[in-house]
Protein backbone atom coordinates (compact mmCIF):
# COMPACT_ATOMS: atom_id res chain seq x y z
CA UNK A 1 0.00 0.00 0.00
CA UNK A 2 1.42 3.48 -1.03
CA UNK A 3 2.20 5.77 1.59
CA UNK A 4 -0.98 8.25 0.58
CA UNK A 5 -3.19 5.46 0.80
CA UNK A 6 -2.08 4.30 4.23
CA UNK A 7 -2.55 7.71 5.69
CA UNK A 8 -6.16 8.10 3.81
CA UNK A 9 -6.94 4.80 5.49
CA UNK A 10 -6.11 6.36 8.63
CA UNK A 11 -8.42 9.18 8.18
CA UNK A 12 -11.44 7.06 6.98
CA UNK A 13 -11.18 4.31 9.92
CA UNK A 14 -10.87 7.76 11.97
CA UNK A 15 -13.96 9.19 10.54
CA UNK A 16 -15.75 6.26 11.25
CA UNK A 17 -14.57 5.84 14.10
CA UNK A 18 -15.75 9.46 15.32
CA UNK A 19 -19.06 8.88 14.38
CA UNK A 20 -19.62 6.22 16.79
CA UNK A 21 -17.85 8.40 19.31
CA UNK A 22 -20.38 10.42 20.11
CA UNK A 23 -23.10 7.92 21.51
CA UNK A 24 -20.94 7.04 24.44
CA UNK A 25 -21.78 8.70 27.46
CA UNK A 26 -19.61 10.10 30.35
CA UNK A 27 -19.64 6.65 32.22
CA UNK A 28 -19.03 4.97 29.62
CA UNK A 29 -15.86 7.22 28.51
CA UNK A 30 -14.47 7.42 32.62
CA UNK A 31 -14.12 3.54 32.05
CA UNK A 32 -12.08 3.35 28.76
CA UNK A 33 -10.21 5.91 30.35
CA UNK A 34 -9.60 3.97 33.58
CA UNK A 35 -8.99 0.99 31.47
CA UNK A 36 -6.43 2.50 29.49
CA UNK A 37 -4.59 4.07 32.86
CA UNK A 38 -4.83 0.05 34.25
CA UNK A 39 -3.01 -0.74 30.78
CA UNK A 40 -0.44 1.59 30.80
CA UNK A 41 0.40 -0.02 34.65
CA UNK A 42 0.40 -3.37 32.65
CA UNK A 43 2.69 -2.76 29.95
CA UNK A 44 4.94 -0.57 32.16
CA UNK A 45 7.68 -2.97 31.47
CA UNK A 46 7.47 -3.09 27.73
CA UNK A 47 6.93 0.95 27.56
CA UNK A 48 10.18 1.57 29.31
CA UNK A 49 12.22 -1.11 27.40
CA UNK A 50 10.75 1.01 23.88
CA UNK A 51 11.65 4.30 25.47
CA UNK A 52 15.68 2.54 26.44
CA UNK A 53 15.95 1.76 22.89
CA UNK A 54 14.75 5.60 21.66
CA UNK A 55 17.16 7.17 24.21
CA UNK A 56 19.82 4.87 23.90
CA UNK A 57 19.44 5.83 19.82
CA UNK A 58 19.30 9.71 20.92
CA UNK A 59 22.59 9.23 23.17
CA UNK A 60 24.44 7.79 19.74
CA UNK A 61 22.85 10.29 17.37
CA UNK A 62 24.15 13.13 19.76
CA UNK A 63 20.89 15.06 20.76
CA UNK A 64 21.56 17.76 23.48
CA UNK A 65 20.91 16.78 27.09
CA UNK A 66 18.07 18.53 27.63
CA UNK A 67 16.44 16.29 24.01
CA UNK A 68 17.22 13.43 26.07
CA UNK A 69 15.62 14.03 29.62
CA UNK A 70 12.71 15.09 27.98
CA UNK A 71 12.38 11.76 25.63
CA UNK A 72 13.13 9.40 28.52
CA UNK A 73 10.51 8.08 30.55
CA UNK A 74 11.07 7.12 33.71
CA UNK A 75 9.23 4.77 35.98
CA UNK A 76 8.04 8.00 38.09
CA UNK A 77 7.28 9.76 34.69
CA UNK A 78 4.57 6.51 33.54
CA UNK A 79 3.40 6.89 37.09
CA UNK A 80 2.57 10.17 36.51
CA UNK A 81 0.86 9.13 33.00
CA UNK A 82 -1.24 7.19 34.90
CA UNK A 83 -2.69 9.78 37.36
CA UNK A 84 -2.47 11.86 34.43
CA UNK A 85 -5.32 9.57 32.26
CA UNK A 86 -7.01 9.56 36.05
CA UNK A 87 -7.33 12.98 36.50
CA UNK A 88 -8.60 13.68 32.91
CA UNK A 89 -11.28 11.05 34.20
CA UNK A 90 -12.48 13.25 36.60
CA UNK A 91 -13.08 16.24 34.92
CA UNK A 92 -16.32 17.39 33.81
CA UNK A 93 -17.42 16.12 30.63
CA UNK A 94 -17.84 19.21 28.30
CA UNK A 95 -20.08 17.16 25.75
CA UNK A 96 -23.87 18.00 25.44
CA UNK A 97 -23.73 20.91 27.66
CA UNK A 98 -26.21 23.24 27.04
CA UNK A 99 -24.97 27.09 26.16
CA UNK A 100 -27.83 29.13 25.58
CA UNK A 101 -31.86 28.38 24.84
CA UNK A 102 -34.45 30.52 23.65
CA UNK A 103 -37.87 30.14 22.15
CA UNK A 104 -38.97 32.01 19.14
CA UNK A 105 -42.26 34.26 18.76
CA UNK A 106 -43.29 31.21 16.28
CA UNK A 107 -42.44 28.52 19.27
CA UNK A 108 -39.46 26.88 18.04
CA UNK A 109 -37.42 26.35 20.51
CA UNK A 110 -33.54 26.43 20.03
CA UNK A 111 -30.85 25.38 21.96
CA UNK A 112 -26.92 25.53 21.66
CA UNK A 113 -25.01 22.56 22.74
CA UNK A 114 -21.04 21.75 22.78
CA UNK A 115 -20.56 18.93 20.63
CA UNK A 116 -17.28 16.36 19.57
CA UNK A 117 -14.92 18.58 16.85
CA UNK A 118 -14.41 14.89 15.34
CA UNK A 119 -11.78 13.85 14.05
CA UNK A 120 -8.46 15.04 15.74
CA UNK A 121 -4.46 15.09 14.13
CA UNK A 122 -2.12 15.89 16.58
CA UNK A 123 1.29 16.33 15.46
CA UNK A 124 4.05 16.47 18.18
CA UNK A 125 7.92 16.13 19.51
CA UNK A 126 10.10 14.72 21.95
CA UNK A 127 7.93 13.80 25.44
CA UNK A 128 6.09 11.04 24.75
CA UNK A 129 3.87 11.21 27.86
CA UNK A 130 2.30 14.04 25.03
CA UNK A 131 1.14 10.64 23.24
CA UNK A 132 -1.18 9.95 26.64
CA UNK A 133 -2.11 13.63 27.29
CA UNK A 134 -3.48 13.93 23.84
CA UNK A 135 -5.13 10.59 23.42
CA UNK A 136 -6.89 10.83 26.88
CA UNK A 137 -8.13 14.62 26.13
CA UNK A 138 -9.82 13.49 22.91
CA UNK A 139 -11.52 11.00 24.32
CA UNK A 140 -12.78 12.05 27.25
CA UNK A 141 -13.99 14.77 24.92
CA UNK A 142 -15.24 11.95 22.19
CA UNK A 143 -13.62 13.01 19.53
CA UNK A 144 -11.19 10.23 17.61
CA UNK A 145 -7.61 10.79 17.58
CA UNK A 146 -4.89 10.15 14.71
CA UNK A 147 -0.97 10.56 16.60
CA UNK A 148 1.88 11.56 14.71
CA UNK A 149 5.19 11.50 17.18
CA UNK A 150 8.48 12.42 15.98
CA UNK A 151 11.01 9.86 15.36
CA UNK A 152 13.48 10.42 18.38
CA UNK A 153 10.21 8.74 20.30
CA UNK A 154 9.02 6.33 17.63
CA UNK A 155 9.16 3.26 19.81
CA UNK A 156 8.21 5.45 23.23
CA UNK A 157 4.99 6.59 21.18
CA UNK A 158 4.04 3.48 19.53
CA UNK A 159 3.86 1.73 22.77
CA UNK A 160 2.06 3.96 24.58
CA UNK A 161 -0.53 4.19 21.75
CA UNK A 162 -1.05 0.41 21.60
CA UNK A 163 -1.76 0.24 25.46
CA UNK A 164 -4.06 3.15 24.68
CA UNK A 165 -6.04 1.84 22.46
CA UNK A 166 -5.81 -1.91 23.12
CA UNK A 167 -6.91 -1.00 26.90
CA UNK A 168 -9.71 1.10 25.82
CA UNK A 169 -11.09 -1.62 23.45
CA UNK A 170 -11.73 -3.80 26.47
CA UNK A 171 -13.88 -1.33 28.09
CA UNK A 172 -15.81 -0.17 24.63
CA UNK A 173 -13.56 2.05 23.10
CA UNK A 174 -14.79 2.41 19.23
CA UNK A 175 -12.07 0.40 16.96
CA UNK A 176 -9.32 2.94 14.95
CA UNK A 177 -10.10 5.99 17.78
CA UNK A 178 -6.89 6.29 18.89
CA UNK A 179 -4.07 5.59 16.13
CA UNK A 180 -0.23 6.03 15.56
CA UNK A 181 1.46 7.22 12.06
CA UNK A 182 4.67 4.74 13.02
CA UNK A 183 6.14 5.80 9.79
CA UNK A 184 8.97 8.35 10.38
CA UNK A 185 8.60 9.69 6.55
CA UNK A 186 7.53 13.16 6.83
CA UNK A 187 5.67 13.02 3.69
CA UNK A 188 2.60 11.30 6.00
CA UNK A 189 2.37 14.50 7.74
CA UNK A 190 1.71 16.47 4.68
CA UNK A 191 -0.71 13.44 3.33
CA UNK A 192 -2.20 13.92 7.10
CA UNK A 193 -2.95 17.53 7.12
CA UNK A 194 -4.18 17.93 3.55
CA UNK A 195 -7.21 15.54 4.14
CA UNK A 196 -9.79 18.31 4.92
CA UNK A 197 -12.52 15.45 3.85
CA UNK A 198 -11.24 13.46 7.18
CA UNK A 199 -9.60 15.85 9.45
CA UNK A 200 -11.70 18.48 10.96
CA UNK A 201 -8.29 20.00 13.19
CA UNK A 202 -4.74 19.92 13.52
CA UNK A 203 -3.01 20.77 16.57
CA UNK A 204 0.88 20.85 16.39
CA UNK A 205 3.01 20.76 19.57
CA UNK A 206 6.50 21.64 19.40
CA UNK A 207 9.05 24.06 18.05
CA UNK A 208 7.98 26.61 16.01
CA UNK A 209 9.74 24.90 12.88
CA UNK A 210 7.46 22.03 12.91
CA UNK A 211 4.82 24.34 13.33
CA UNK A 212 5.42 26.53 10.51
CA UNK A 213 5.79 23.36 8.27
CA UNK A 214 2.44 21.76 9.04
CA UNK A 215 0.52 25.45 8.79
CA UNK A 216 2.11 25.93 4.91
CA UNK A 217 1.19 22.44 4.08
CA UNK A 218 -2.00 21.86 5.75
CA UNK A 219 -5.24 22.25 4.30
CA UNK A 220 -7.16 21.65 7.55
CA UNK A 221 -7.30 24.20 10.10
CA UNK A 222 -4.66 24.23 12.46
CA UNK A 223 -4.59 25.59 16.36
CA UNK A 224 -0.88 26.58 17.32
CA UNK A 225 1.01 29.05 18.91
CA UNK A 226 4.81 29.47 16.49
CA UNK A 227 6.69 31.20 19.87
CA UNK A 228 6.37 32.41 23.23
CA UNK A 229 7.76 35.96 23.61
CA UNK A 230 6.29 36.46 27.23
CA UNK A 231 6.82 39.86 28.76
CA UNK A 232 7.08 41.18 32.72
CA UNK A 233 6.58 44.74 32.67
CA UNK A 234 7.43 46.53 36.25
CA UNK A 235 5.18 49.54 36.28
CA UNK A 236 6.09 52.65 38.37
CA UNK A 237 3.92 51.38 40.94
CA UNK A 238 4.94 48.94 41.20
CA UNK A 239 5.84 46.56 44.74
CA UNK A 240 9.89 45.98 43.53
CA UNK A 241 10.14 42.45 46.00
CA UNK A 242 7.06 41.11 44.12
CA UNK A 243 8.31 42.20 40.76
CA UNK A 244 11.79 40.26 41.26
CA UNK A 245 10.25 37.24 42.56
CA UNK A 246 7.58 37.93 39.37
CA UNK A 247 10.72 38.21 36.90
CA UNK A 248 12.78 35.67 38.90
CA UNK A 249 9.83 32.71 38.46
CA UNK A 250 8.84 33.86 34.93
CA UNK A 251 12.46 33.31 33.36
CA UNK A 252 13.84 30.87 35.74
CA UNK A 253 11.36 28.38 36.94
CA UNK A 254 11.89 26.81 33.43
CA UNK A 255 13.60 28.78 31.24
CA UNK A 256 12.63 26.15 27.81
CA UNK A 257 8.68 26.67 27.85
CA UNK A 258 6.88 28.80 25.99
CA UNK A 259 5.18 30.96 29.07
CA UNK A 260 8.86 31.83 30.19
CA UNK A 261 9.39 35.87 30.29
CA UNK A 262 12.28 36.75 27.30
CA UNK A 263 11.45 40.48 28.27
CA UNK A 264 11.68 42.73 30.83
CA UNK A 265 10.62 46.21 30.50
CA UNK A 266 10.74 49.15 33.42
CA UNK A 267 9.26 52.09 33.90
CA UNK A 268 11.65 55.14 33.55
CA UNK A 269 10.81 56.13 37.10
CA UNK A 270 11.44 52.36 39.28
CA UNK A 271 14.48 51.88 36.72
CA UNK A 272 18.04 53.10 39.08
CA UNK A 273 15.48 51.22 41.92
CA UNK A 274 15.33 48.48 40.36
CA UNK A 275 17.87 46.88 37.89
CA UNK A 276 20.61 46.65 40.43
CA UNK A 277 18.56 44.48 42.32
CA UNK A 278 17.32 42.93 39.02
CA UNK A 279 21.38 42.31 38.24
CA UNK A 280 22.16 40.79 41.41
CA UNK A 281 19.55 38.59 40.76
CA UNK A 282 20.93 37.50 37.36
CA UNK A 283 24.42 37.37 38.83
CA UNK A 284 23.41 34.84 41.38
CA UNK A 285 20.69 32.71 38.68
CA UNK A 286 23.66 32.90 35.79
CA UNK A 287 20.98 34.73 32.99
CA UNK A 288 22.45 36.47 30.50
CA UNK A 289 20.39 39.99 30.05
CA UNK A 290 20.98 42.08 26.65
CA UNK A 291 19.65 45.02 27.42
CA UNK A 292 18.99 49.31 25.67
CA UNK A 293 21.34 52.11 26.30
CA UNK A 294 18.76 53.26 28.89
CA UNK A 295 19.58 49.79 30.86
CA UNK A 296 22.76 49.71 30.37
CA UNK A 297 23.32 53.57 31.30
CA UNK A 298 22.10 51.67 35.12
CA UNK A 299 23.92 48.62 34.92
CA UNK A 300 26.86 49.05 32.09
CA UNK A 301 27.72 44.81 32.56
CA UNK A 302 24.46 44.02 30.60
CA UNK A 303 25.19 43.27 27.04
CA UNK A 304 23.80 45.25 23.75
CA UNK A 305 20.70 44.43 22.86
CA UNK A 306 19.73 44.17 18.88
CA UNK A 307 16.76 44.68 17.72
CA UNK A 308 16.59 41.08 16.71
CA UNK A 309 16.57 40.44 20.75
CA UNK A 310 13.42 42.05 20.82
CA UNK A 311 11.36 39.54 18.92
CA UNK A 312 13.98 36.43 20.56
CA UNK A 313 12.28 33.43 21.90
CA UNK A 314 15.77 32.10 23.74
CA UNK A 315 14.11 29.28 26.01
CA UNK A 316 17.02 29.45 27.73
CA UNK A 317 18.96 31.62 30.31
CA UNK A 318 19.03 35.22 28.56
CA UNK A 319 16.24 38.01 29.11
CA UNK A 320 16.36 40.64 27.22
CA UNK A 321 15.32 44.14 28.79
CA UNK A 322 14.40 47.82 28.19
CA UNK A 323 13.55 50.76 30.12
CA UNK A 324 10.15 52.32 28.87
CA UNK A 325 8.96 55.79 29.50
CA UNK A 326 5.87 55.24 30.73
CA UNK A 327 2.46 52.59 30.35
CA UNK A 328 1.70 53.23 26.94
CA UNK A 329 5.14 52.85 25.90
CA UNK A 330 5.13 49.16 27.13
CA UNK A 331 2.02 48.00 25.98
CA UNK A 332 3.37 49.34 22.38
CA UNK A 333 6.07 47.33 22.90
CA UNK A 334 4.59 44.21 23.93
CA UNK A 335 1.67 44.56 21.03
CA UNK A 336 5.05 44.91 18.47
CA UNK A 337 7.59 42.50 19.27
CA UNK A 338 5.50 40.07 21.54
CA UNK A 339 3.95 36.48 19.94
CA UNK A 340 0.26 37.00 21.73
CA UNK A 341 1.05 34.72 24.11
CA UNK A 342 1.46 35.45 28.29
CA UNK A 343 2.70 38.75 29.26
CA UNK A 344 2.31 40.26 32.90
CA UNK A 345 2.45 43.96 34.78
CA UNK A 346 3.28 44.44 38.06
CA UNK A 347 1.88 47.43 40.01
CA UNK A 348 -0.53 48.70 42.66
CA UNK A 349 -1.55 51.11 40.71
CA UNK A 350 -5.57 49.98 39.32
CA UNK A 351 -6.02 52.33 36.64
CA UNK A 352 -2.87 51.01 35.17
CA UNK A 353 -3.81 47.16 35.69
CA UNK A 354 -6.93 47.89 33.60
CA UNK A 355 -5.79 49.71 31.00
CA UNK A 356 -3.01 46.70 30.33
CA UNK A 357 -5.60 43.85 30.74
CA UNK A 358 -7.29 45.73 27.83
CA UNK A 359 -5.03 46.82 25.75
CA UNK A 360 -2.33 44.15 25.56
CA UNK A 361 -4.05 42.09 22.81
CA UNK A 362 -2.48 38.53 24.27
CA UNK A 363 -3.96 35.14 25.12
CA UNK A 364 -3.12 35.48 28.57
CA UNK A 365 -2.45 38.87 30.43
CA UNK A 366 -1.50 38.67 34.34
CA UNK A 367 -1.59 41.58 36.75
CA UNK A 368 0.96 40.68 39.61
CA UNK A 369 1.55 37.34 38.86
CA UNK A 370 4.37 34.98 36.96
CA UNK A 371 3.89 33.97 33.01
CA UNK A 372 4.42 30.55 33.43
CA UNK A 373 0.84 30.52 35.45
CA UNK A 374 0.03 30.23 31.61
CA UNK A 375 -1.32 26.62 31.96
CA UNK A 376 -4.13 24.23 31.56
CA UNK A 377 -3.70 22.61 34.90
CA UNK A 378 -2.49 25.79 36.54
CA UNK A 379 -6.30 27.70 35.45
CA UNK A 380 -8.02 24.79 36.35
CA UNK A 381 -8.63 22.91 33.41
CA UNK A 382 -6.99 19.71 34.30
CA UNK A 383 -4.46 18.55 30.95
CA UNK A 384 -3.97 20.35 27.83
CA UNK A 385 -3.50 20.46 24.37
CA UNK A 386 -1.17 22.79 24.22
CA UNK A 387 -1.57 26.50 24.10
CA UNK A 388 -2.81 28.58 21.10
CA UNK A 389 -2.53 32.18 20.34
CA UNK A 390 -4.81 32.11 17.49
CA UNK A 391 -8.49 34.17 17.69
CA UNK A 392 -10.28 31.11 16.08
CA UNK A 393 -11.28 28.62 17.24
CA UNK A 394 -9.64 28.23 20.72
CA UNK A 395 -7.67 30.82 22.67
CA UNK A 396 -4.93 30.07 25.30
CA UNK A 397 -5.20 26.41 26.96
CA UNK A 398 -6.38 23.82 25.29
CA UNK A 399 -8.23 21.84 27.20
CA UNK A 400 -11.66 19.59 27.30
CA UNK A 401 -13.94 21.98 25.90
CA UNK A 402 -11.66 23.52 23.50
CA UNK A 403 -11.78 20.17 21.90
CA UNK A 404 -15.21 21.02 21.12
CA UNK A 405 -17.53 22.67 19.58
CA UNK A 406 -21.73 22.93 18.89
CA UNK A 407 -24.36 22.67 17.18
CA UNK A 408 -27.94 24.32 17.48
CA UNK A 409 -30.85 21.89 18.22
CA UNK A 410 -34.08 23.30 17.27
CA UNK A 411 -37.63 21.59 18.15
CA UNK A 412 -40.66 23.02 16.75
CA UNK A 413 -44.52 22.14 16.21
CA UNK A 414 -44.78 21.73 12.18
CA UNK A 415 -43.67 26.06 12.09
CA UNK A 416 -42.93 26.55 8.29
CA UNK A 417 -40.82 30.31 7.28
CA UNK A 418 -43.31 33.24 6.01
Amino acid sequence: MSLHSEIRLLGDQALAASRRMVSLSTRRKNDILEAMAQEIGARRAVIQAANAQDVAEARTAGLSAALVDRLTLTDAGIGAMIRGIREVAALPDPVGKRLAKRVRPNGIVIEKRRVPIGVVAIIFESRPNVTADAAVLCIKSSNAVILRGGKEALRSNQAIATALAEGGQKAGLPRHAVQFIATIDREAVRELVQMDDRIDVVIPRGGESLIRAVVEQARVPVLKHYKGVCHVYVDAAADLDMALAIVENAKCQRPGTCNAAETLLVHAGVAAAFLPRFAELCARRKVEVRADEAAREIVPSFAVASEEDWYAEYLELILAARVVKDLRAAIDHINKYGSRHSDAIVTRDERSAKKFLKEVDSAAVFVNASTRLHDGYEFGLGAEMGISTDKLHARGPMGLEELTTYKYLVRGTGQLRG
